[in-house]
């Protein structure tokens, strides 16, 4: 059998399966940490409850990942997760599910794993949205969820200073509401609302642009260019107005 009929043959085996995003359907990749817990925890040991460093080796991946080709017009992180709104219009891959989650996930994975040091491995999936309402309550969901998991972490730490075991102090905080564990902070000196809002919030970023000066090579003189660079964002708006920004965002691109 020739190449090209062994290809035709074989190619159907790969290819059946596939599945593309429809036209007019925002997507958002959706990128979490494979075994972070242990990973930051047990193997590197970062900082707890927070650690800034973790936090720049996740900013630089969602930094990476806007800079392979696709676009991205806003990316957002929090803890170990990542998630990437696409321009509507973004036609990579043919929109093809499989391929955007594989290189997604590949290029997260190698970028985090140079920039700690050793092996670490991301998961992608491709959230299909069909308006812009709805991508604004997407990250209005994982915004809330950065909330959530703050006042929890910080509880959670606070016990384990104290002496309580890792079983203990989820017992303690199980089943106890936001304000429940705000007020335990408090008793012990610490105001959920004085914490870093890049912890309770996460972390946006876009594209935003600016003026360089340059130089004519030709009349030797000053002249003023645009360009485009990613915005970090560690204080991000809250509720309607966090809203607004992403529709904003939306509305530039």
């Amino acid at each position: 059998m020739k190449f090209d009929e062994l290809d035709t043959k074989m190619r159907v085996y790969e290819t059946a399966h596939d599945h593309c995003v429809l036209p007019g359907i925002y997507m958002v990749a959706r990128l979490d940490g494979r075994s972070f817990t242990r990973l930051t925890k047990e193997v590197h040991k970062f900082e707890v409850p927070y650690d800034e460093r973790f936090r720049d080796y996740m900013i630089s991946t969602v930094e990476h990942l806007m800079n392979i080709g696709l676009y991205v017009i806003y990316g957002y992180t929090h803890s170990d997760e990542i998630s990437l709104l696409f321009d509507l219009q973004e036609s990579a891959f043919n929109r093809k599910l499989r391929k955007l989650n594989s290189v997604l996930a590949g290029e997260a994975s190698a970028k985090f794993s140079l920039l700690l040091g050793s092996i670490a491995c991301f998961d992608c999936r491709i959230c299909q949205l069909p308006n812009l309402e709805d991508v604004g309550v997407y990250f209005r969901w994982r915004h809330e969820d950065a909330s959530r998991n703050a006042i929890n972490s910080h509880a959670y730490w606070c016990l384990r200073g104290e002496g309580q075991s890792a079983r203990q102090a989820t017992k303690l905080l199980d089943g106890t509401n936001f304000s429940e564990k705000n007020e335990l902070l408090f008793e012990r000196g610490i105001n959920f609302n004085d914490i870093p809002n890049w912890q309770k919030r996460g972390v946006g970023l876009y594209w935003e642009e600016y003026q360089k000066t340059g130089l004519n090579p030709v009349t030797g003189e000053s002249v003023q260019t645009t360009r485009k660079r990613i915005h970090r964002d560690l204080e991000l708006p809250m509720k309607d107005e966090y809203s607004q920004l992403i529709e904003n965002l939306v509305a530039k691109s």
